[in-house]
């Protein structure tokens, strides 16, 4: 079935950095726009930056200039620089794109940012 897989998670401190990787499964990239997305606890899910396949990414105003999204279609895996990072960056990151008119949603990987 095809899929997204993120990874890359982890602790770090504030201050610190993290990449995650988010790899499609059983279909290609193609010219998918693709997301990043992020959910604490007790909130709902806020999309933090996007990538068309030409085109400029975009940023939510409480990443920008901290994070980074990339994409390799080669590869068909986006990544997510994330550096400077903050205790309330924490959450569940999650990649996503639309296949088939629906979105697909990864697993999505922790990240916990903390002393």
């Amino acid at each position: 079935q095809v899929q997204l897989v993120e990874s890359g998670g982890g602790l770090v401190q504030p201050g610190g950095s993290l990449r995650l990787s988010c790899a499609a499964s059983r279909f290609s990239f193609g010219a998918r726009t693709m997301r990043w997305h992020r959910q604490a606890p007790g909130t709902e899910r806020e999309l933090v930056a996007m990538i068309p396949n030409n085109g400029n990414p975009t940023y939510a105003d409480s990443v920008k200039g901290r994070f980074t999204i990339s994409r390799d279609n080669a590869k068909n895996t986006v990544y997510l620089q994330m550096n400077s990072l903050k205790p309330e960056d924490t959450a569940v990151y999650y990649c996503n794109c639309l296949y088939n008119a629906q979105n697909l949603w990864g697993q999505g990987t922790q990240v916990t940012v903390s002393s």
